[in-house]
């Protein structure tokens, strides 16, 4: 792990507990999909879980986050709460998006999270206005784009690099390479270094150990830090890994990647197990505490899962709702 920097025994807890939480989320998501009792797909965010947390621990309420389709640890890392999700999943009207948005756009404005986007490399272009917005008010907000490596392919980034980079905006593009763009090695899809693909814009670029949510927290404190003075913007590479498949119902992966490679990554560089270890050797937290916070947050998850199933529906008249700004039943005016 990396060595302590200015985080308190509280900070070091707070970022175990939220990795945890977001670990029990992907959990009960995946029973969810597997008992057919969630309608559609979603992408488990599990072993990614020091990326988003290390990243959202560095940001304000205030600040802005974009999320992608494998977004659900990106809105636990920034604040949002079991039971809005689980409903949001299960499409219920106490969801974040009044069970709408579903697993691929869950969004939790109240704070900061913009929304996640199904469209690979979709909210590159929100996260980088956000950061516009917050420059032009004088707001001192940052905004942080999360994106795959395989969004690297996409021409908006390079788009929005360019006028980032010229408008000198507080925007942070942390790039989430778990090696895999879908299906495919990410050496496979992406020609030479990511890291120069952002420098060649003049974008200081950094590349970090996506496993160690104290080595992300403290690249992200002071690229934040700099970003709010307007030293802005910045490119992280986060090298993680995504325990399951592209998406839960990519099961035989056999094909395009190893078992003895997952479990590899899932013994020795799992960014939980290994931060619990640090936490217990440097004297914070006892093994027997450890398993306290973990059986408590699994509680907390199955009762949100429970409240969850039974919460009601929205009405079928709010079909048209939310989908025409100023305009609460668009069919009404018709």
């Amino acid at each position: 792990m990396a060595p302590k920097k200015k985080t308190n025994t509280e900070d070091y807890l707070r970022m175990y507990r939220q990795m945890v939480r977001i670990r029990a989320f992907e959990d009960n998501a995946n029973q969810l999909y597997l008992s057919a009792k969630m309608p559609g797909l979603t992408h488990m965010y599990s072993g990614q879980e020091a990326v988003a947390v290390g990243i959202c621990e560095a940001l304000e309420d205030s600040d802005k986050i974009t999320s992608t389709h494998r977004g659900h640890g990106h809105c636990v890392a920034k604040g949002a709460e079991f039971r809005q999700m689980f409903c949001e999943l299960l499409g219920k009207a106490e969801g974040y998006c009044r069970g709408k948005g579903g697993s691929m756009h869950i969004a939790d404005q109240s704070h900061g999270n913009l929304g996640a986007n199904a469209i690979v490399g979709g909210s590159m272009g929100i996260a980088t206005g956000a950061a516009l917005s917050a420059k032009r008010l004088g707001t001192k907000d940052v905004a942080v784009c999360f994106f795959g490596d395989g969004a690297t392919a996409q021409g908006l980034w390079y788009e929005v690099m360019n006028m980032a980079a010229l408008w000198k905006l507080p925007v942070i593009y942390a790039c989430e390479n778990n090696g895999y763009s879908e299906y495919t090695k990410t050496d496979e899809i992406a020609a030479g270094s990511l890291t120069a693909r952002a420098e060649a814009f003049g974008i200081e670029a950094h590349s970090v150990d996506g496993q160690d949510v104290l080595a992300v927290n403290e690249l992200a404190q002071k690229l934040v830090a700099r970003a709010r003075k307007g030293e802005g913007p910045f490119f992280i590479e986060l090298q993680t890994y995504r325990y399951h498949g592209h998406h839960v119902g990519d099961i035989n992966r056999d094909y395009y990647r190893s078992r003895d490679e997952e479990a590899e990554w899932k013994t020795a560089r799992d960014p939980i197990t290994n931060f619990g270890k640090w936490l217990e050797a440097e004297g914070i937290m006892t093994a027997d505490e450890l398993v306290a916070i973990n059986d408590e947050i699994k509680a907390d998850a199955k009762a949100a899962v429970e409240y969850a199933l039974d919460a009601a529906y929205p009405p079928s008249g709010e079909v048209d709702m939310h989908v025409f700004a100023g305009v609460d039943h668009a069919l009404s005016y018709v």
